[in-house]
């Protein structure tokens, strides 16, 4: 089978490799489509944001948003059976601690990462434990099955820990996959939503997922355009998927009191005035990362009952042996939401 290595330092090899086998509880999946993310990014540079040692060999198959058919099943497979369409959870648990019995298997203390400590679905072929296996509705397409998983699973949890209702306001920063995902949950979910970039590009993609106000950070004062909004109340609340220190500081002056903001994007360190941007305002602050497996069927039906338009995020789609292209653009942000995709 062809998959996708990192030998590091931007390199990408789409390398003739051995297919893999199921082992005890594994299936084997055939590979229909498989997100490129910006974490993956940290691969190709040679600086893994998450995994082991075997992340740093540079010998993992990269890919942590696939979804494709099952095609072979290992030895005590249950509940899984050859012809089954499936996408990817991407944490591997112990199976015995109380966070992989709840759900939230990348709190698990020795949990693994599909793409990063394992390989995962940049390649023909891929194997998982068979309890990673979240089962695909029969109206969705692999596509939109793979871009489900990580953005707009992680946004769906990220709104319902925030209560997002028909009543909000919501703001969202940072309009990439994530933030666009952000804008689809929102209106989803009846809020009135808000969208922040620097690019215009970027926007007007927001204003086709139904954002209803377009806010350019590089033009105007965001806060005070979203007070002009607001008149004068705030936000009910704000999602930051930037990662931006500027955006994560404008989300927390930007709501009201009472407000609640959630941190999506990843940051290493932010300064912020907690006396008049928290305290004094009584505002709730989240992090939010990833979603428990057991809400998987909930973001689908949800994306389903409510027409969301998933495949709007997605710019480019690529065969497996355009990888290094594929990485190229991404990198170079010369496109959105990339997938690989097969026959």
């Amino acid at each position: 089978m062809k998959g996708v290595i990192f030998p590091g330092d931007k390199q990408v090899e789409v390398r003739e490799l051995e297919e893999p086998t199921p082992n005890l509880g594994e299936v084997k999946i055939k590979l229909k489509a498989s997100a490129i993310c910006r974490s993956d990014m940290s691969l190709y540079y040679g600086n893994p944001v998450v995994g082991g040692e075997a992340t740093k060999s540079g010998t993992i198959i990269p890919g942590h948003e696939p979804a494709g058919e099952v095609c072979e099943v290992g030895q005590g497979v249950q509940g899984f059976q050859v012809g089954d369409r499936v996408a990817v959870y991407l944490a591997i648990g112990c199976g015995e601690c109380a966070y992989c019995k709840s759900g939230y298997r990348m709190f698990c203390k020795d949990w693994k990462c599909v793409g990063f400590d394992s390989d995962g679905g940049d390649a023909d072929y891929m194997v998982v434990p068979a309890e990673n296996c979240m089962r695909i509705p029969d109206e969705m397409d692999y596509i939109t099955a793979a871009v489900s998983t990580d953005a707009v699973g992680t946004l769906y949890h990220a709104q319902k820990r925030l209560n997002i209702n028909g009543r909000d306001t919501i703001v969202i920063f940072g309009l990439g996959p994530m933030g666009g995902a952000g804008v689809m949950v929102a209106k989803g979910l009846g809020a009135k939503v808000i969208a922040v970039d620097m690019l215009a590009s970027r926007l007007s993609i927001a204003e086709e997922l139904g954002a209803d106000y377009l806010i350019n950070g590089s033009e105007t004062d965001v806060v005070e355009e979203i007070n002009k909004i607001t008149k004068g109340k705030g936000a009910d609340a704000a999602i930051d998927c930037s990662g931006s220190s500027y955006a994560e500081n404008n989300a927390l002056d930007c709501v009201r009191v009472h407000g609640r903001v959630a941190f999506v994007g990843e940051n290493k360190e932010v300064m912020i005035n907690p006396s008049e941007q928290l305290i004094r305002k009584q505002i709730t602050v989240m992090g939010s990362w990833y979603f428990p497996i057991f809400e998987y069927d909930e973001i689908t039906a949800f994306i389903i009952s409510k027409k969301l338009p998933v495949k709007k995020l997605v710019t480019h789609t690529f065969k497996l042996e355009e990888a290094e292209l594929a990485f190229k653009l991404f990198d170079e942000r010369k496109t959105e939401k990339a997938v690989f995709v097969w026959e």
